[in-house]
């Protein structure tokens, strides 16, 4: 396991080296990395849904009890094999679209270094080593935002991306430091023998609450959801990779995987149940305003994170099913429309919706992929979008606490979904065709066969879904709740309340689709999304921040010796003052 998190460090150096190859092969050459290490993860397949699980440890800081450890169960084995083969397919599809970008090779590295610290973040099994790769996620993803330096826009959103996630780090630090001393132990994988222990600490509660808001943070949920949608300018296979299938489900892979040891209690259902679904309508609402192909993607994204981390607050058998399914289905399908939306863009030149359509008679591949990853978002049969769906209604229906309001902000929050899922994955390939910047025409190869392969893979999941994934999703869910669950995984259940809500919200959603004039004029007269603008208040915290760094350092650093030396004098006086009052 530690080759292969570490081999990405190591590769990301001989990269530059790889340039001389012809641009037609620098792309693949990379791309072999991410192939193989999805390899090795998958040889452990059959090891893990026979319960076995592997750990490797070796000293980093033994006087503090820091060991350098890893842990594959089914929990980490499925987060790497999306983290590498949606790597793959990612990398694979940026040797076509970034060939011409002089900076190529600065992109490489720097994903390929964000690839490896995902891969160290999700089989870490030391607070303090999770913690290392998850700074190195936030830095890389800083780079990869920002890619497009020329641009104040990807400069600002960058920052903004590197504060939000960087002080939420900051937070779930000391939230491990106060669970360590109270556990007396960094590794994670005993703190689910330590769950009274901790919950019964009067600490208990300021170490969740620190540890899941850099979770939060993480994950993009509100109220720090804004940095999200201002990371979509970074170039698409960033987007695709970062803001679908990895970056922005560490939080909900942190929480997860510190359920066993944390929850159970109603502070950490509650608080992460109602955070999740606050997180899951209010950016489904915002996306309604949204005509950008990414925008729209990266709204419905946040609005599927908080579903997740709904799903995890609700914290039934069913609920964490629905959860790994739900998860594996997002992965499959946002990814490829995430790349579908950067095709279209490449192609014509936009992204705007309203200057899209027709474009099935000039790009008939990416169309059919479009439509294959939609209807599985939507949640059509036979794909693993149907499952995930259905699975998520069963559990908020079957819900201790809340159903029946869940259950009715879930259905809104999954009709907006599908209004969204029409405007991106429809809409551009049919109706008349717009001018458009440039004149449209098909990918290369490069650019579709990764995305048709996310597709086919979600509907073959879908189709065979009780014998491919059912053993791994109820080995994953060891990791969670710490027993194997015996709920069969199965495309159909019959005409159950389940597929009668499937049915309602997809047709619900193409109503207001054809609809949306008059409810997207409803919404702005009087919409609460205006009113709540937690960026507003970003802005202003990084505004008052530089404007007391300025005048600190103005008092400070005044020029003159005289007022340098009275500073010194009045520090040590205080200092030496302190320490003789306290004795």
């Amino acid at each position: 396991m530690l080759i292969a998190v570490l081999v990405g460090f190591f590769y990301s150096l001989f990269i530059p080296l790889l340039k001389k190859l012809p641009k037609s092969l620098f792309g693949i050459a990379v791309s072999v990395l991410p192939l193989g290490i999805f390899i090795y993860f998958l040889s452990f397949y059959n090891q893990i849904t026979n319960g076995g699980t592997f750990q490797q440890s070796f000293s980093w800081i033994p006087s503090l009890g820091i060991d350098f450890s890893f842990y594959l169960d089914g929990l980490s084995l499925t987060f790497s094999l999306i983290i590498s083969f949606v790597g793959f397919v990612v990398f694979l599809y940026a040797s076509s679209y970034m060939k011409d970008n002089k900076f190529i090779v600065r992109f490489y590295v720097y994903i390929m270094i964000f690839m490896a610290s995902m891969l160290g973040l999700v089989t870490s099994d030391n607070l303090i080593t999770l913690f290392v790769f998850w700074e190195l996620t936030s830095i890389s993803s800083f780079l990869l935002i920002g890619f497009n330096h020329d641009k104040e826009r990807s400069r600002y959103s960058a920052l903004q991306a590197l504060l939000v996630t960087g002080l939420g780090g900051l937070s779930m630090l000391a939230g491990f430091i106060i669970i360590s001393n109270i556990s007396g132990s960094y590794s994670i994988s005993s703190l689910a023998n330590l769950n009274d222990v901790l919950i019964n600490h009067k600490l208990y509660a300021t170490g969740v609450i620190l540890i899941l808001i850099g979770a939060f943070t993480k994950s993009a949920q509100f109220p720090f959801h804004f940095w999200l949608p201002n990371a979509m300018e970074a170039p698409t296979p960033v987007s695709a990779y970062l803001h679908s299938a990895t970056m922005v489900k560490a939080g909900i892979y942190l929480i997860a995987r510190l359920n066993p040891g944390l929850g159970g209690t109603d502070l950490w259902q509650n608080l992460i149940l109602w955070v999740g679904v606050t997180t899951m309508l209010f950016a489904a609402i915002l996306a309604f305003k949204q005509t950008d192909l990414k925008k729209l993607l990266a709204y419905s994204t946040l609005s599927v994170l908080g579903t997740l981390t709904m799903l995890i607050g609700i914290g039934s058998d069913l609920a964490i099913k629905a959860f790994m399914i739900y998860l594996v289905a997002h992965s499959l399908y946002k990814g490829a429309l995430f790349l579908v939306a950067g095709s279209i863009d490449h192609e014509t030149g936009t992204r705007d919706i309203d200057n899209l359509g027709s474009l099935r008679k000039y790009m008939p591949i990416t169309a059919t992929i479009a439509i294959l990853a939609s209807l599985s978002k939507m949640g059509i049969v036979p794909l693993i979008g149907f499952v995930g769906k259905e699975t998520v209604y069963a559990s908020v229906l079957e819900a201790q606490n809340f159903s029946n309001i869940l259950i009715v902000l879930t259905i809104a929050a999954n009709i907006f979904v599908v209004y969204i899922t029409i405007s991106v994955g429809f809409k551009p390939f049919l109706g008349e065709l717009k001018n458009t910047p440039i004149k449209p025409h098909e990918v290369p190869f490069p650019m579709w066969i990764g995305p048709l392969f996310l597709g086919i893979i979600g509907l073959t999941l879908g189709m065979f879904s009780s014998s491919i994934i059912n053993n791994l999703i109820n080995f994953t869910e060891l990791g969670i709740i710490t027993k194997k669950l015996n709920i069969p995984v199965k495309l159909w259940h019959g005409f159950t309340l389940e597929f009668g809500l499937s049915v309602l919200t997809v047709t619900l959603g193409i109503l207001i689709y054809f609809s949306q004039t008059k409810i997207k004029n409803v919404i702005s007269s009087f919409s609460f999304t205006n009113y709540i603008k937690p960026s507003f208040y970003y802005d202003q915290f990084l505004n008052k921040t530089l404007s007391i760094a300025k005048n600190s350092t103005k008092v400070l650093q005044s020029g003159y010796l005289r007022y340098y030396i009275i500073w010194i004098v009045l520090a040590t006086v205080i200092l030496a003052g302190y320490t003789l009052f306290n004795y």
